[in-house]
């Protein structure tokens, strides 16, 4: 018999975030999250998101053992301001038995029943800047701190279950001895000439903090017309500054500014982590911030973890700045491999700026959805 139990403890939440590991426990390629910042994530007390948004979270048991998880969540912006009558969910883990599957997704379609909205949606977080997305190809490649990985039967029991697929993601790869400067060094100078456009690098992170928000101002307008976007209060800026600052390299952060110092667009690169986190199990201390530094300063594995442009600057080849002062910067630093995070198959944007740099595909994912009747 499959029993649900709300969370509603500390105990409780612990118990949550540290399923996976133990799911996960003979993995290759799953990598762990830090166990005290996932806890802050899903604490209604320190997360902003709850401030326009709620969430429940439940957990399966079988047998008296855990076999399960999930996060329901509603986004009251997404509702009530874009009126889309979402379910969302997210958070989602599960051992192979499509029942336990079917009982944790009933339990979504009942609080998304209740709220009277008209579909289910996930796995997703709160927003844009969340994890998304159900692994369906790559399952033998190394994840990263900004994705979720599952096991191959994920897909299969939402299949099972009726559910069909929202939005498609794919995830790319490109070794960096196959990038050529010449498709953006030349163009770069024109544009800046043009336009009267610079660029602006830094050396340590507190030189990047005084722009931040006009870096979170340039993301959502530069991302509003996709699909999945959802916008992202000021506190809920104040928090993702917060907790990521630290894990930049500032040498990975990279400006366009206008002849009046404004932002009209950035990209942001991170070190990869992912063989730092797997070393650390979940846990910062005492060893975990020395495999954290190290990556930081000496991985040859860099992560496009966010890239903006104002609209009324896209399509004049500002991206050729930005890359630019990637490509003089890598070199310095000797970096072999450049992964891109999940991309919307259906953002034709995105994809033309990466065209020109072979990238191969080792990834894809995607939501489920499902109609509340």
């Amino acid at each position: 018999m499959i029993e649900l139990k709300e969370v509603t403890t500390k105990k409780g939440l612990k118990a949550f975030v540290k399923f996976p590991f133990k799911l996960y426990k003979n993995s290759k390629y799953w990598v762990p999250p830090i166990i005290s910042e996932e806890l802050k994530t899903l604490d209604k007390k320190v997360n902003p998101a709850f401030n326009d948004a709620e969430a429940r979270f439940f957990l399966a048991y079988k047998n008296n053992e855990i076999v399960g998880r999930i996060a329901c969540i509603i986004n009251w912006i997404e509702v009530n301001k874009q009126h889309q009558k979402k379910m969302r969910f997210g958070w989602f883990d599960v051992i192979d038995d499509v029942n336990v599957t079917k009982a944790l997704l009933e339990k979504v379609h009942a609080i998304g029943k209740a709220n009277n909205l008209e579909f289910i949606e996930g796995p997703v977080g709160f927003s844009n800047l969340d994890k998304v997305g159900v692994l369906t190809h790559g399952f033998d490649q190394i994840g990263s701190m900004i994705t979720w990985h599952n096991h191959p039967y994920y897909a299969t029991h939402f299949e099972k279950l009726e559910y069909t697929v929202a939005k498609t993601y794919s995830e790319n790869k490109m070794e960096f001895k196959n990038i050529r400067p010449e498709h953006f060094s030349k163009i770069q100078d024109l544009i800046k000439r043009r336009y009267k456009l610079k660029a602006l690098n830094f050396t340590k992170n507190k030189d990047i903090m005084p722009y931040t928000d006009e870096m979170f101002e340039v993301f959502s307008k530069s991302h509003a017309t996709l699909s999945s976007f959802v916008e992202i209060n000021n506190e809920q800026k104040a928090y993702f500054k917060k907790k990521f600052i630290g894990f930049l390299n500032p040498e990975y952060v990279k400006f366009v500014m206008d002849e009046d110092n404004k932002l009209v667009g950035f990209g942001i690169v991170t070190p990869s982590y992912a063989e730092a986190l797997q070393k650390m199990k979940g846990k910062l201390f005492p060893f975990g911030i020395k495999h954290l530094l190290h990556a930081k300063k000496h991985a040859k594995t860099v992560t496009f973890y966010l890239i903006g442009v104002l609209p009324e600057y896209q399509n004049k080849g500002i991206t050729a700045i930005i890359f630019n002062e990637f490509y003089k910067t890598f070199s310095k630093k000797g970096i072999e491999l450049c992964i891109r995070g999940p991309e919307l198959d259906d953002n034709e944007a995105i994809h033309k700026i990466w065209k020109n740099f072979k990238p191969v595909t080792h990834k894809r994912r995607c939501t489920f959805r499902k109609d509340i009747l």
